[in-house]
């Protein structure tokens, strides 16, 4: 995920290096340095980011609707207190399912309104309802469909023990009588599981939006390196804000070609219809181009030394994109920074575009938002400071750009 970056010894062009021994030792420090940062940099960001599995599943939100009068009250009122989760339960169905949509809650369990009924009928089931929207991470989506077999085979089983065996005891029923009564009741009750924007079956279609964001960011950030190399190539051939306009001009081009590999390469493998195609080339586009001026931002302040920044940004967003888990669960410096990740907007799109889901114009708004607002910190920069890009980093790809933005 680095860039090829050929580094030349700081002598004039037609000089040998009177000191192999020494430039070669400045080298090989960088190089060391590098591996122990990046070692730092990783562990110190997965081992804590990653933690919030399974500490921060309390976080997440269960809306519990209930339309049963007789039983569903005092049902609602155990579940609330046993559920290790936020709990909703003022919502209607139809309000709950749109929150759902949307990814506002992960789960709903609706009491139907006949449950009363059956569970008193011998000729009936009844039947607890689970809502799960597949289109989620998949920590989220199969943690969801885990509560829900645990409630409905476990927690209404003891809530049932707890209540009936109880009220027929009370009935001056035997405690054995009472007890074979309490058995065949527990059995009236199953769990019926709803899930929306189902997934294709297979790890591979359940990561495709964090692979095909992941590449497109990365590839943004090692062009970043080169394009800024260029344009200070160019700025003195060409004026100063020319050469920047230049620049933007080349990088809108490159976000609106490139997607079109990876995501060919996606479809060639999937099978998706040929508007999801068009929908993902034009998200991909524009997270490409979001992602190469929000990469620029290090690089025009630091020049090759933005590396340095940008890795710890790149690792940051494998837990704040939101592909791993839901921001509600991220610890606080994942949490504040998804709001200003490419990756989560981009990650949270394809999962609308792909598998289906709420927000969609919100998240592309929030994405064109952060390339503006990255295009004009670059500009600000650009024009305050000179760009910190040594001679030493151009190679031939540089060169090549440099002269494509002439």
């Amino acid at each position: 995920m680095t860039a090829n970056i050929t580094t030349k010894c700081k002598h004039p062009a037609n000089d040998r290096c009177t000191k192999p021994a020494s430039c070669l030792g400045a080298k090989a420090a960088r190089a060391v340095f590098m591996i122990i940062f990046y070692q730092i940099v990783m562990l110190i960001l997965f081992m804590t980011g990653y933690s919030a599995i399974p500490n921060n599943m309390p976080n997440l939100t269960i809306s519990i609707v209930n339309d049963d009068k007789p039983m569903g009250a005092e049902f609602t009122k155990q579940f609330s207190a046993q559920l290790p989760f936020h709990v909703i339960t003022n919502h209607s169905l139809e309000r709950a399912q749109s929150d759902l949509e949307e990814r506002n809650i992960h789960m709903i369990i609706h009491i139907p309104s006949d449950f009363s009924k059956k569970m008193s009928s011998n000729q009936e089931q009844a039947k607890l309802e689970f809502f799960i929207n597949a289109s989620n991470p998949s920590s989220i989506s199969s943690g969801m469909a885990n509560v829900s077999t645990r409630i409905s085979n476990q927690i209404s089983a003891q809530i049932q023990t707890q209540s009936f065996e109880g009220l027929l005891q009370s009935l001056n029923i035997p405690a054995d009588q009472a007890k074979q009564s309490v058995e065949s009741i527990m059995n009236k009750v199953s769990s019926n599981v709803i899930t929306t924007n189902p997934q294709p079956a297979g790890m591979s279609n359940q990561m495709v939006p964090m692979f095909l964001s992941m590449c497109m960011y990365v590839g943004a950030m090692i062009y970043s390196m080169q394009s800024i190399a260029a344009l200070t190539q160019i700025r003195e051939a060409q004026s100063k804000w020319k050469a920047f306009l230049s620049l933007q001009g080349v990088n809108l081009i490159i976000a609106v070609i490139a997607p079109l590999i990876g995501v060919t390469i996606i479809f060639a493998v999937h099978s998706y219809d040929t508007q999801t195609y068009f929908k993902t080339w034009w998200v991909h586009a524009l997270e490409l181009f979001t992602a190469m001026e929000f990469t620029s931002i290090p690089v025009m302040l630091l020049g090759q030394a933005g590396m340095i920044l940008n890795i710890p940004l790149l690792l940051t967003q494998t837990i704040a994109g939101g592909s791993v888990m839901p921001r509600e669960m991220m610890l606080g410096y994942f949490k504040v920074f998804s709001y200003f990740s490419p990756l989560y907007y981009s990650i949270n799109l394809d999962y609308n575009v792909l598998f289906g889901g709420g927000k969609t114009f919100e998240f592309a708004i929030c994405l064109g938002l952060i390339a503006i607002c990255a295009l004009l910190i670059n500009a600000v920069i650009y024009g305050l400071k000179k760009v910190k890009v040594p001679e030493e980093i151009t190679d031939p790809t540089t060169e090549a750009l440099a002269l494509e933005l002439k």
